[in-house]
């Protein structure tokens, strides 16, 4: 027996490290950028209620078809007079002498009533524009839904750039370190012998504990980068997760000066689609108040069923129930209204207006988004181009800095001056990489190229 309780122990500790194990494999992810954007298109929490809000105008638009529809209520009532009313008549109708009053009670204690009715809208002006501004409504939510998604994919790349960026400069900075320590103990050796001064050892000294610095910061933040990543795509900030694509790849791929080339239709663009909705909205507004000088005709039916008792025997089968039913119609005509309405419409006329100014001044603000994204995107290649320049010479000319002051031909100085030109360098290609990325995606944005591809 003993024997067999240690094997299910053993069992249920194995059954409970494989789940722990499979657990933690399930909360690593691993993408490429477009497999980023896909899932974060789905799980984001941005896209998420971007989708919960175009529901709420399905609903909504809804709601407003409903009010055009056939509405039936039930009512039931009961009553039961406590104290009823009393009635005072002339002596004489009952035998009494004139000039006197009988106290008369009318009707019985208890009553219930059940009343269903249904109602039907027959014509309202007001209904009909309705209609046509929950369909706009709704159409407004879907294209905010579209761009949330295009805002989504846009920060899903800075976010993904900047996690490589930051990955790309800790490598950088920890065969800098391993350089400079390198040079500072071989530096120190030398002057320990006698061979060098002291100012040589403390200026790569310095050197060396900035570059330490900037790598320790630079750690933090590539942990950072990454919990900004994982919030972007909608998964917990401390999920581990690792990204496919390198930084000269992406870079390399998002390089495409073709795109500057293409036409832009700005009616494609979001916001041109979001700014004519709201002035199309503000146009239905003005239709609404001129049609609520319109008549309203509506009808309805009822039947209903009451009973009455100086006891409560309603839910007995004896108990005489009176049946009743009501068919009308009403008719509602505006007439005069101490120009209340006439004042609403004037109101609505006057937004419609500044819409309209409103839509003239997002067209020009998206040309100038559209030329400025452009400037930017073809600036970030050339920086590149000039990036890669000067990297390819700080390199040059911190190796031959290496070799002179390797001889006693340069100062520390110098090569510390060369040193930080190579980083300075460094810095600028991987900056230079990024702005092509983001730039590119901007780009991309202001000309719904995802949604044309």
């Amino acid at each position: 027996m003993k024997n067999n309780l240690w094997l299910l122990c053993l069992g249920w500790i194995f059954t409970t490290a494989m789940q722990a194990q499979q657990a933690s494999t399930d909360s690593i992810y691993s993408f490429t950028l477009d497999e980023a954007v896909e899932f974060a298109l789905e799980n984001s929490y941005q896209s998420i209620n971007a989708r919960r809000d175009v529901a709420k105008a399905l609903k909504r638009k809804w709601e407003t078809t409903a009010d055009g529809l056939p509405q039936l209520d039930a009512t039931i009532d009961y009553q039961n007079q406590l104290k009823q009313p009393v009635t005072i008549l002339p002596g004489e109708i009952v035998g009494g002498e004139v000039g006197t009053f009988v106290p008369v009670i009318f009707g019985v204690k208890q009553q219930a009533t059940a009343t269903a009715t249904l109602r039907q809208l027959i014509f309202d002006g007001s209904y009909l524009v309705g209609l046509q501004a929950a369909k706009s409504f709704l159409q407004y939510n879907n294209d905010v839904q579209e761009k949330t998604q295009l805002e989504v994919r846009k920060g899903v790349i800075n976010a993904y750039g900047s996690v490589l960026v930051s990955q790309e400069s800790v490598k950088i900075l920890e065969n800098n370190v391993a350089t400079l320590e390198k040079n500072y103990l071989e530096t120190k050796k030398i002057f320990e012998n006698g061979l060098a001064e002291e100012e040589d050892v403390e200026q790569l000294q310095i050197t060396l504990l900035q570059i330490k610095n900037q790598l320790s910061n630079t750690k933090r933040l590539e942990k950072i980068a990454m919990q900004m990543f994982n919030l972007t795509i909608g998964v917990d900030i401390n999920v581990s997760t690792t990204l496919s694509e390198t930084l000269d790849d992406l870079s390399m791929k998002n390089m495409d000066p073709s795109i500057t080339t293409k036409p832009f239709i700005i009616e494609n663009n979001i916001d041109y689609r979001l700014a004519e909705l709201l002035t199309e909205q503000r146009r239905l507004e003005l239709k609404l108040e001129k049609s609520r000088a319109l008549p309203s005709l509506s009808a309805f039916v009822n039947y209903g069923t009451s009973a009455f008792d100086n006891d409560f025997v309603f839910l007995d089968s004896e108990t005489p129930w009176f049946q009743s039913s009501i068919l009308g119609a009403s008719l509602n005509i505006p007439i005069f209204s101490s120009f209340k309405r006439s004042a609403r419409t004037q109101q609505a006329k006057i937004a419609e207006e500044q819409s309209k100014t409103d839509f003239i001044r997002t067209q020009n603000e998206i040309q100038l988004q559209y030329d400025t994204a452009i400037s930017d995107y073809k600036f970030s290649i050339e920086s590149y181009d000039t990036a890669k320049q000067n990297l390819t010479l700080a390199e040059r000319i911190e190796k031959k800095n290496q070799i002179k002051y390797s001889e006693g031909l340069a100062s520390s100085f110098e090569l510390r001056q060369a040193q930080l030109q190579l980083y300075s360098s460094q810095d600028e290609i991987l900056n230079a990489m990024l702005n092509i990325i983001n730039k590119k995606a901007a780009l991309e944005t202001i000309l719904n190229t995802p949604n044309n591809n």
